[in-house]
């Protein structure tokens, strides 16, 4: 829980201590990343799943309506990516815009609405204009022409 509520430290200012609205927040966000039940636990003894959860809910009490996210689903095993990914497309849902850094081509295919490819050549586009790129194509050959 502290770790989430840390996340509206900025909102502080000089006051020493937490408002209500933002103790409620950090439940809130809490509740939305189903770690609610996880409030009172040490952080360090959390799995690899339950920490990213955790930064994320105190991600949303620092943000307003966007995310950066780098790498968000780097060292979970592919259950806790699926759901890791299941949880950053219902926050883009509810109308928070989602930046995201990924080596992962083909999650990114399977996840974005639009993408930059940072190599040689560039791309930026919607996720159907990069299919139909050379890049795009060039890339999707490489996973044997599946999409994630």
């Amino acid at each position: 829980m502290e770790i989430v509520l840390s996340g509206c430290l900025n909102r502080c200012g000089l006051r020493p201590y937490y408002s209500r609205e933002e103790k409620q927040l950090s439940c809130e966000n809490m509740e939305k990343m189903g770690i609610s039940h996880l409030s009172k636990r040490c952080y360090r003894e959390l799995s690899g799943g339950q920490q990213q959860r955790v930064l994320l809910a105190r991600a949303l009490c620092a943000a307003g309506s966007m995310l950066l996210l780098d790498e968000p689903v780097s060292g979970l095993d592919p259950k806790a990516t699926a759901e890791m990914y299941e949880l950053i497309r219902k926050l883009n849902e509810e109308g928070i815009t989602i930046i995201m850094i990924s080596h992962d081509i083909g999650a990114a295919v399977n996840y974005a609405s639009h993408i930059l490819h940072m190599g040689n050549p560039y791309f930026f586009g919607t996720k159907d204009e990069y299919l139909e790129s050379s890049i795009g194509k060039a890339y999707s050959s490489r996973d044997g022409g599946k999409e994630a």
